[in-house]
């Protein structure tokens, strides 16, 4: 049975660790690459994070399998055992662009249930996480459990590119939620969107495509909050493919997917 005090506090000391050596990074030049388009972006940066992770897993955790953002973990074809989901730079282009609005994101699954999340903002040293039933804090401090939220007070994280035409969803539903909250914003960092939701500063967080490492540790932090994380549709989420995500506070959740959503 896995200790997951022993996990945690491990994890804990890598994010550290990983997030001194990507600020340490700001003042080299990177190597950057395109992957399936040209603004799909990898750098050096994030491939050494990466197997800096992954290298630490196999030699303390030998019989937890990974499954990462940059192809250097296991193929994963079943949510058997515990699972490592990493994205060692969520939000790439604002590291190369921005050097701000990244994280680390990292959720760790057993036979499919989130245990552990975490998402680290490395610039401004906030480090999201959560444990299952343990709650969720940012740093030393413990999230306030969400509360209901009306659509006309809300702040929606949502990408300009689902305002606009596209074959993943009628963007008029989208672009009249967008008019009937209170604010829309985008940071270009799923995880950190997540960990806003979890944290107040976002009351709803909706996309049409993320991978499993871009919403594992996110979700475990979200409703460890006591928010609510799905498919745009109220479905559960594939831990094994793309998805279409929706995290809201509870209330708000059930008011966007019936008027909105639906």
């Amino acid at each position: 049975m896995a200790n997951w005090t022993k996990i945690d506090q491990t994890v804990k000391r890598w994010i550290q660790e990983a997030g001194t050596n990507i600020r340490a990074s700001f003042t080299n030049s990177l190597t950057i690459q395109t992957k399936s388009n040209p603004n799909d972006l990898v750098t050096n940066v994030d491939q050494e994070t990466e197997r800096f992770f992954i290298e630490n897993i196999r030699s303390h955790f030998p019989d937890h399998r990974i499954l990462g953002e940059e192809g250097q973990g296991d193929q994963i074809k079943s949510l058997d055992g515990v699972i490592w989901m990493i994205d060692p730079i969520d939000g790439t282009m604002n590291f190369v662009h921005q050097q701000r609005n990244f994280a680390i994101s990292i959720g760790i699954y057993e036979d499919g249930i989130g245990q552990l999340g975490y998402i680290y903002d490395i610039v401004h040293d906030e480090l999201y996480h959560a444990r299952k039933g343990h709650g969720a804090w940012m740093n030393d401090t413990p999230l306030q459990k969400l509360e209901q939220v009306p659509v006309e007070t809300a702040i929606l994280g949502i990408s300009a590119t689902w305002l606009i035409n596209n074959r993943h969803f009628d963007q008029n539903k989208l672009i009249q939620l967008a008019k009937d909250v209170r604010g829309v914003r985008s940071y270009g960092s799923a995880a950190l969107e997540l960990a806003y939701v979890a944290s107040g500063r976002l009351s709803a967080y909706i996309t049409m495509r993320n991978a499993p490492w871009d919403f594992a540790g996110g979700k475990m932090i979200v409703e460890e909050a006591g928010g609510i994380v799905s498919t745009i549709s109220g479905e559960d989420i594939d831990m094994l493919s793309i998805n279409p995500v929706f995290a809201a506070a509870p209330g708000l959740y059930e008011d966007i997917l019936k008027k909105y959503l639906s």
